[in-house]
C-alpha cells in the first residue's frame, strides 16, 4: 500500500469519527443510522493504515 493511500484512508477515518462526534453533540443532524458500524469501519481503516 502506498503512502498516499495510507494518508487518504487515515484522513477518511478521522472525518468519519469527527462527524460521529459532532452528531453526538447535536451540532450536526444525524446523518448515519448505523453509528456503531461507522465507528467500527473508521477504527478498521486506522488499523489497516498502521500495519506495515
Amino acid at each position: 500500500m502506498s503512502e498516499s493511500t495510507r494518508s487518504l484512508l487515515r484522513i477518511l477515518s478521522i472525518i468519519i469519527v469527527l462527524a460521529l462526534v459532532l452528531m453526538e453533540l447535536n451540532i450536526i443532524p444525524d446523518l448515519f443510522n448505523y453509528e456503531f458500524w461507522f465507528m467500527i469501519v473508521a477504527y478498521a481503516l486506522m488499523l489497516i493504515t498502521i500495519r506495515r
